[in-house]
């Protein structure tokens, strides 16, 4: 064929109204120019030649439909990458049919038992837990990412680093040391009789094993949530509406009330739908200090009761709260634009003195010694202080235990999350989007949901494949899947995809569509796009997503405690058997390394972010 330029080409190819054909040449025009800077002689005339011939074949013979097929928007559809997302929505959907299912159970009699014994405390119990966490958190959050965003003083950056440590510990692991020490034969009362004289009726000291108790511990891990959006929201906001508002004489208060406050709606409404959903999925904290929920109510119900049907119709309820939850955290973000002028200028941090510093650098510090530096240096002392009786080798095993259940559920996740955010990227149709929903669903879900949801149809399957092998092969297999790991992270991956999936999607929306139109026009099918040219750019957002799942699952404790396999005891598990039997000191060093493996990716996480804002 003769050679023609790409000019010639584009020239040509202009005089038709061919939209779809317009866009292969401007495709074309961004790969030649790229190749003539990278590629030797031999690969650009080669890779020019291939060009010239496909566009001339989208101008001559290929009408818009069979091209938009060939090399368009139904390119995505492949089985491969269909399937591999279909297969990452059971997760959620089995348990979800399976609770939703018994919830609306005919069996009134156990309905009947349950309204007129426990599900009313549940449900108080459960509304009050998260009214006041929600409070809380927001109060510490919102105040925190104001100060550090719109102050300047003594250690601010620092202090902005280290407002996130709290969300590397364990809400239980926080709750089990002051418990300890608040309790009346902890510590600190034990010092205040001893100084003061006191008897056990001459003072008064708040219950840490209480509701308010449960409510002070939860919030001060859950804040950072709300504190992490909230302060990249006030970072990207505008600081030309600020300025004019104080050239009308407003005040930092009612610009704080009036601008601010109201541009970061979105992200506190996501901060606090997350606090909220961490806060209904919690056990370890409730159950320690004696508050009855919905999550102890399941776990009694199967484990001491027995009663599976109970379990789940008490899941229903806990799903129940949480559909609420996600209906209220839509409506919170209706209505939302962005600031239109956020490219403008940013807000100018205001330079305080050392001694009016000190005011908000006590205020910020505050949370983070209660959250962090306290019970983190309790457990340090506790670890130094006593002797563990689990020895190195055994201890090392519950270690790894976490980090390659951690390590395989994140590779997962993010195998699921590229599949998923792909789809979602060039999805054409109710199914792909419908999809991609069900499939991210799971954070929203308590781990405890999930477990209960799941154990029935697992069993149910390990049963029939026992049963098939044995029939068929004379094989005896045992229990393949509830005996193994293999339940555990089919959990863990219908929880956390959710984390990944946003991580990569975010990645996904700054990669320009012309990248997926150039290569297959160059002929590359979905697969090879997303594996040679999608993969390799998101990288950074990969490896945000894989560290935000492993902090999760090595935190996950009721659906480990639930699905794991016998005689399969991981970090959590032991600091939530020793600290139930008070034996903090011996659960020191596993609690100190749970904390140890979230804090190194909560910092890297932190200083990711960071490095996107500036």
């Amino acid at each position: 064929m003769q050679t023609i330029s790409p000019l010639s080409i584009s020239r040509l190819i202009s005089c038709r109204t061919d939209s779809f054909a317009n866009r292969c040449v401007m495709c074309s025009k961004e790969i030649l120019i790229f190749l003539s800077l990278t590629a030797d002689p031999k690969t650009y005339d080669k890779m020019r030649s291939s060009l010239q011939e496909r566009l001339l074949f989208v101008f001559f013979r290929g009408e818009e439909e069979s091209m938009k097929n060939h090399y368009g928007e139904g390119a995505h559809k492949t089985p491969l990458i269909g399937l591999t997302a279909s297969l990452f929505s059971l997760p959620v959907l089995i348990p979800l049919v399976v609770v939703v299912s018994a919830f609306f159970s005919l069996d009134w009699s156990t309905w009947r038992h349950l309204f007129e014994t426990v599900l009313g405390t549940y449900l108080v119990n459960t509304v009050l837990l998260m009214a006041g966490v929600a409070t809380l958190s927001l109060i510490l959050g919102l105040s925190t990412a104001w100060v550090v965003t719109q102050y300047e003083f003594l250690g601010s950056k620092i202090i902005s680093l280290l407002l996130i440590l709290p969300l590397a510990s364990p809400a239980y692991v926080i709750g089990y040391v002051y418990a300890e020490l608040l309790d009346f034969s902890g510590p600190i009362q034990s010092s205040l009789r001893g100084l003061l004289g006191w008897s056990a009726g001459d003072y008064y000291f708040p219950a840490i094993r209480s509701l308010p108790g449960a409510v002070l511990v939860i919030s001060l891990v859950l804040y950072p949530y709300i504190y992490m959006l909230a302060r990249s929201n006030f970072t990207s906001q505008s600081g030309a509406l600020a300025e004019a508002a104080r050239t009308l004489g407003s005040s930092s208060t009612r610009i704080f009330m009036e601008i601010a406050l109201p541009l970061a709606r979105p992200a506190l409404v996501a901060g606090l739908a997350l606090v909220l959903m961490e806060t209904i999925a919690d056990y370890g904290v409730v159950e320690h200090f004696g508050v009855p929920t919905f999550t102890t109510g399941i776990f009694r119900a199967w484990f001491s009761m027995g009663e599976y049907t109970t379990a789940l119709k008490l899941a229903g309820c806990l799903f129940l709260m949480v559909f609420v939850l996600l209906i209220l955290e839509l409506n919170g973000r209706r209505g939302s634009v962005a600031n239109p002028t956020s490219l403008v200028t940013s807000f100018r941090k205001k330079q305080l003195k050392w001694y009016v510093g000190i005011f908000p650098m006590t205020f910020c510090l505050m949370p983070i010694m209660l959250g962090f530096v306290i019970p983190v240096g309790y457990l340090v002392s506790l670890a130094i202080g006593s002797s563990d009786s689990l020895s190195l080798l055994r201890f090392l095993s519950f270690a790894w235990n976490s980090f390659s259940v951690a390590t395989i559920a994140a590779i997962l996740c993010c195998i699921g999350a590229i599949a998923l955010a792909y789809i979602d990227r060039n999805r054409s149709g109710l199914i792909s989007s419908s999809l991609v929903r069900l499939s991210t669903l799971g954070y929203a879900l308590p781990g405890l949901l999930l477990a209960i949801g799941l154990i029935g149809p697992l069993t149910w399957l390990d049963k029939s494949i026992a049963q098939f092998f044995s029939e068929t092969f004379d094989i005896e297999l045992g229990l393949v899947i509830t005996g193994s790991i293999f339940a555990l992270l089919i959990v863990y991956v219908g929880r956390f995809m959710t984390i990944s999936f946003n991580s990569i999607s975010s990645g996904f929306s700054q990669l320009h569509p012309n990248l997926d139109a150039v290569a297959r026009t160059l002929g590359a099918d979905s697969t090879e796009v997303l594996r040679r040219v999608h993969v390799p750019l998101l990288r950074p957002s990969i490896l945000v997503g894989m560290l935000l799942v492993f902090i999760d699952v090595v935190k996950e404790l009721p659906a480990t405690l639930i699905l794991r396999p016998f005689n399969f005891e991981t970090l959590a598990t032991r600091v939530y058997r020793l600290a139930s039997d008070e034996r903090l000191a011996e659960a020191s060093t596993a609690a100190l390394s749970i904390v140890l493996l979230g804090v190194l990716p909560a910092i890297l996480l932190f200083l990711i972010q960071e490095r996107k804002e500036t």
